[in-house]
């Protein structure tokens, strides 16, 4: 078998399990955070554009039943020429002639890697007939593996920096958990295994945000330690030892007056209101509508954010009252 049957058979086996864009799904509109060429910027109008928020927007889109095929396979046929030789991506800006160059490195290897193969799965036909999209599953695969760190059976940062974290080996079962093959889902069920051997602290009663020991005495921010601990239910991780109604209903009460004042000085975190909705919490949901929306399209409103606006709007969701109670 050559090189290029090997490539195409592996990334064939593989889409088995891929999804695909739903038909008559409401369409996502990105006007003002893509350009011509297909770069999705994080900011409406904005002159850098993230792989990883690309994704996340796209794929969070997908899973909640809008259809991305459009601007999917655009960001793919812009990204792929950009994938350097190890199968790695960094982040890009734009200049004033409107050229895109890479200006820095990813913040985390595994998790893009992971998001960019479930990316290119959601386009299984797509996939099967490009090549190069082939090609690039195939390096993207490789690459990801070298990151395996079998003694503890997850996935490391990079391959400069050797820890692991959560959340990014949370994207990565979220990959291997959407196959279907016997065999993938049996890798999906011991990644699992380990993330929670691994990450949760049964004593504590909550996810480790790292593997480094120093982490643990860090004082707890909302980011990254209080919405680590929400984002499996955000991917649908099996989540024992906790149930997920109750698990998710404390975390909301702890937190989601602080959740929804982020806002006022960061991005205000459009995903946990997705999650909300798919709680069945639309109090919660309808409370950030109100709370968010005037920062749309502003500096602190990411690609992500305006993708959940979109979802929720196609869901019939409407801002809370000005009178409801939302602390």
């Amino acid at each position: 078998m050559n090189f290029k049957s090997f490539i195409c058979a592996g990334a064939m086996m593989m889409l088995s399990g891929g999804g695909s864009f739903a038909a008559g799904a409401p369409p996502l509109v990105l006007q003002g955070y893509v350009d011509e060429a297909g770069a999705i910027t994080v900011l409406h109008g904005g002159n850098s554009s993230d792989p990883y928020f690309a994704m996340q927007a796209l794929l969070l889109a997908h899973d909640n039943g809008m259809d991305v095929s459009v601007a999917a396979e655009r960001f793919a046929d812009w990204l792929v020429p950009r994938q350097k030789p190890d199968g790695t991506f960094d982040r890009f800006c734009r200049d004033g002639a409107g050229r895109w160059a890479s200006c820095k490195a990813a913040d985390a290897d595994d998790s893009l890697l992971a998001m960019w193969m479930r990316l290119l799965e959601t386009m299984p036909e797509k996939l099967r007939s490009k090549p190069v999209w082939l090609k690039s599953h195939a390096t993207s695969k490789a690459s990801l593996e070298h990151l395996f760190q079998p003694s503890r059976g997850i996935y490391m940062v990079s391959p400069l920096v050797l820890h692991g974290l959560f959340m990014d080996n949370l994207e990565v079962w979220s990959l291997k958990a959407q196959r279907t093959p016997a065999a993938q889902a049996l890798e999906a069920d011991k990644l699992a295994s380990s993330i929670r051997d691994t990450f949760w602290n049964p004593v504590d009663k909550h996810f480790l945000v790292s593997t480094q020991l120093e982490q643990r005495s860090e004082k707890q921010a909302f980011y990254p330690h209080h919405v680590a601990q929400i984002f499996p239910l955000l991917v649908d991780f099996p989540m024992a030892p906790v149930e997920t109604g109750p698990y998710y209903r404390a975390w909301m009460s702890a937190h989601r007056a602080e959740w929804l004042g982020q806002g006022k000085a960061d991005y205000p975190w459009g995903l946990i209101a997705v999650l909300a909705m798919r709680q069945g919490d639309a109090a919660s949901a309808r409370c950030w509508l109100r709370e968010a929306t005037a920062l749309r399209h502003s500096a602190r409103w990411a690609v992500t954010d305006e993708v959940s606006f979109q979802i929720l709007a196609s869901k019939g969701l409407k801002p809370a009252a000005k009178e409801t109670g939302c602390g």
